[in-house]
């Protein structure tokens, strides 16, 4: 998924500079004088007064927000009109920290700005604003409207309208219809004092002070707490962000499955790490629901037990290999294979022409053996440098660890950085023609990204293929909340394009033997039911393991309240006639306390 950059910690939300980048402004024959905050918010997303100048606004200060780039405060009417698509608060951008209080009765002059976060080109929807303002205070010590009590009865089940094809597919000039569409139910309460009662956590608090909680704690639920996304079509329309007004230190550090019990209240913002966004002003009490880390079965003696992890950037001067260390030799119960993905260099992001990890891969190995694990051997194939993508001199990459005493690897000179693998039969069996070697690394479908390594195993007499994969990532994507639906998901170009050439591969090898034992696995960066993994799985060559499991358990990572899928293991029919054993390993992407943010995964089999 997209990387958050550590900037966000400044902000938190999304900032409300505007910006000609990043501000639609809109004309209106009407003359905004004397209007209210609904007449303001009006009933679709964007404002009939975009761009005009409005004159002693009256309302309520519920929040301010005093941090950030975003300073302000939210006011609300208390004397709502009588259509619920028309919101009763908004924001007011003072850019400065805002010198009224909490329950101040104000009038605001000032220009209306809708304000897009991530700028215009992210497709994001915009954030109604005044901003420019003028403020008066008329008294002071007034109650603040009551909130309006987000629940599983309120939200509607159907996600979004269909874009405006006439508009490009973008949902902003549609009237609301909050009784129909969850985003335009959340939209109608833009602005405004809301609440939620009991709320289940259903992604870990993160390092921006951030959590996600569900009011529909039986949509598409899994056992462990989440909310599973199953498919494009069955969102998850239960989901809201959590942030807070309060000091970071004393936001809590939830994991899924927990609940914040009583209420937790504030103003409804939108912003571009998650759309819709309680900011509380008043939290939940914290309560576990006691989450523990996952462990898998121990292969037998004639398992093969074949693993893929994504360790995150893991490079010599990182405090965690000991913590991975142990969810390999316990957690994971010392696979025979391990394809690990984000291995960086010797120096780490130091950008300075390293590409050898042999520091990092060695460090990782012996903290295994520390831990009680075998003296895995390793193999991989160094990049160039700043050419597979990820973080600037980090050259990231896959690595394959194998334990001896179990599995041996089939050393074939001739792989390199640039020079593409291929097959040949010899005595009637699949060969490769490098072992390790790269598929087609100089083709365009790799640019900037990670290629495909793959190694050649024997296993009490029988060959495996196994190909480790890092395929690029969603970054680019519109996200879920944009205002054009249904959404682009541009990545996907690319990514294809590499689930292609790893396809094509597959079918070589199986061209040359049909029963041929062939993994393709790794950090896949898309769903189980997405077109990347339609093109991987070909005719049956290949075909996601994943899936054997139960729906509710099909998830290696949570993102923005959504359990998913990223990470892969796709299996040749050989390997799938056999009675085998899959396991998505819960230690990582429901806790706030994560060594990675992907969950590993376990394939067991007898060749």
């Amino acid at each position: 998924m997209p990387s958050r950059s550590t900037a966000r910690l400044a902000a938190l939300t999304v900032a409300a500079v505007c910006s000609a980048a990043s501000a639609v402004v809109l004309t209106s024959p009407a003359h905004a004088d004397a209007v209210r905050i609904h007449d303001i918010q009006g009933t679709t997303r964007l404002s009939p007064y975009a761009g005009q100048k409005v004159t002693d606004v009256p309302g309520i200060v519920t929040a301010t927000r005093t941090y950030g780039s975003s300073k302000g405060f939210w006011f609300q009417d208390t004397t709502p009109d009588d259509n619920p698509a028309t919101s009763e608060g908004i924001f007011v951008y003072t850019s400065s920290a805002p010198k009224v209080a909490v329950g101040d009765s104000v009038t605001v002059t000032g220009t209306v700005s809708e304000y897009v976060p991530g700028g215009v080109a992210s497709g994001e929807q915009s954030v109604t604003e005044i901003t420019k303002p003028t403020i008066t205070t008329v008294s002071t010590g007034n109650a603040v409207p009551a909130p309006v009590v987000i629940d599983a009865k309120s939200v509607p089940s159907r996600y979004t309208p269909q874009g405006d094809t006439a508009n490009g597919g973008s949902i902003n000039n549609l009237p609301l219809q909050p009784e129909k569409y969850a985003l335009d139910y959340y939209e109608s309460l833009e602005g405004m004092n809301v609440q939620v009662k009991d709320a289940h956590v259903v992604t870990a608090t993160d390092r921006y002070a951030e959590l996600w909680v569900t009011v529909k704690p039986h949509e598409h639920h899994d056992s462990r707490g989440g909310t599973v996304y199953g498919s494009y079509d069955s969102q998850n329309t239960g989901r809201l962000q959590i942030q807070s007004l309060g000091a970071t230190a004393d936001f809590p550090k939830a994991n899924v499955g927990d609940t914040l019990t009583g209420t937790t209240t504030g103003p409804l913002d939108f912003n571009q790490y998650g759309g819709y966004t309680l900011v509380a002003g008043q939290i939940g009490t914290l309560k576990s629901g006691g989450l523990q880390r996952e462990t898998t079965e121990k292969q037998t003696g004639k398992q093969l037990a074949v693993a893929t992890y994504n360790v995150e950037n893991l490079d010599p001067s990182d405090k965690t290999f000991d913590q991975h260390a142990a969810a390999i030799v316990h957690n994971l119960q010392s696979p025979d294979i391990v394809s690990l993905e984000e291995i960086q260099d010797n120096n780490g992001a130091t950008d300075d022409g390293t590409v050898d990890a042999s520091v990092t891969v060695n460090k990782l190995i012996d903290a295994i053996v520390a831990a009680g694990g075998p003296k895995y051997d390793w193999r991989s194939i160094d990049p160039v440098n700043d050419k597979d993508g990820g973080e600037p001199g980090g050259n990231i990459r896959q690595v394959f660890l194998f334990n001896p005493e179990r599995v041996s690897f089939v050393d074939r000179a001739g792989g390199d950085s640039t020079t593409a693998v291929g097959v040949v039969k010899e005595h009637g069996k699949a060969q490769l023609t490098a072992s390790p070697g790269r598929i087609d690394p100089t083709s365009a479908a790799w640019e900037d990204s990670r290629k495909p390594l793959v190694g050649q195993f024997v296993f009490q007499g029988k060959t495996v293929f196994v190909i480790a994969n890092h395929l690029i990532s969603k970054g680019g994507d519109q996200s879920l909340t944009a205002q054009y639906q249904p959404v682009t998901r541009s990545s996907e170009t690319q990514r294809h394009a590499q689930a292609q050439e790893i396809n094509a591969f597959v079918k070589d090898l199986l061209k040359v033997q049909k029963n041929a034992n062939v993994l393709a696995l790794g950090d896949m960066n898309d769903f189980e039911f997405s077109g990347t993994a339609k093109i991987l799985e070909g005719d049956g060559e290949l075909w996601s393991a994943i899936k054997s499991l139960p729906k509710s358990e099909r998830y290696t990572y949570d993102y923005e309240g959504n359990s998913q899928v990223l990470d892969q293991i796709l299996i040749s029919p050989a390997v799938r006639r056999d009675s085998f054993q899959y396991d998505s390993v819960h230690i990582n992407s429901e806790f706030n306390d994560q060594i990675s943010d992907h969950d590993p995964q376990v394939l067991r089999f007898r060749p």
